[in-house]
């Protein structure tokens, strides 16, 4: 009953976008008490999908969104060690990146913590990154899906150039391509050949997931 409650807190701290340091004593009190890692995250997952909720119905704020993706990456840090020793498998395997043109991380930041906590391992190529980067990032790490992100409407043709890399190397059909940005429309992705868009961090977990049943 003690092991429920405290997971049922966990879910609860986010849910209320509560303090970091409170979710971190949760976490922690929770592995020295024998929650399970995999019952935090889903306890996290839980929590952070009432955050949606609330993001979409306009009852939270961005910064709110942003806390609460920075809790998710705490957790995630805390959890990592125990979930590589228990030989979980992640969700798949994700490279995200800002393409090149562009210096805005902080909405490809908030999607990688967000994919990161709903159990994908991500790779961040960071910003201003080049189509041989991803080229590149392909054949080394082997992901599942590629996330491309942009703010400046300067930098959207680029999506197309990658997507056009992707064909030109012979690696198209390894992944699945996902775009998004303040300036990227469904149309838009649909255009340059990529296989989602997702208009927010929230919508990138739920389009990851759904483009890797598609590939399954």
């Amino acid at each position: 009953m003690i092991l429920a409650s405290l997971a049922e807190e966990i879910q609860n701290a986010f849910a209320e976008v509560a303090q970091i340091e409170n979710v971190q004593s949760l976490v922690k009190k929770g592995l020295a008490e024998g929650v399970s890692p995999i019952e935090i995250m889903n306890s996290m997952r839980d929590g952070l999908a009432t955050v949606g909720r609330k993001y979409e119905q306009g009852e939270l704020f961005l910064s709110e969104l942003i806390i609460c993706g920075i809790m998710a990456q705490e957790v995630s840090d805390i959890l990592r060690p125990y979930l590589q020793s228990s030989g979980t498998e992640f969700s798949g395997k994700v490279v995200i990146g800002t393409v090149k043109g562009d210096i805005h991380d902080l909405g490809k930041n908030l999607v990688s913590m967000m994919l990161t906590s709903a159990g994908f391992q991500v790779i961040d190529l960071g910003v201003d990154v080049s189509q041989e980067k991803f080229v590149e990032a392909v054949r080394a790490d082997k992901p599942e899906v590629i996330a491309m992100s942009c703010l400046l409407t300067s930098a959207m043709d680029e999506m197309k150039i990658i997507v056009d890399r992707f064909e030109e190397a012979g690696v198209r059909n390894r992944m699945k391509v996902l775009v998004g940005g303040r300036p990227i429309t469904p149309d838009f992705a649909m255009e340059i050949g990529a296989d989602g868009y997702g208009k927010d961090a929230v919508d990138a977990v739920t389009v990851a997931r759904t483009a890797l049943k598609k590939a399954s």
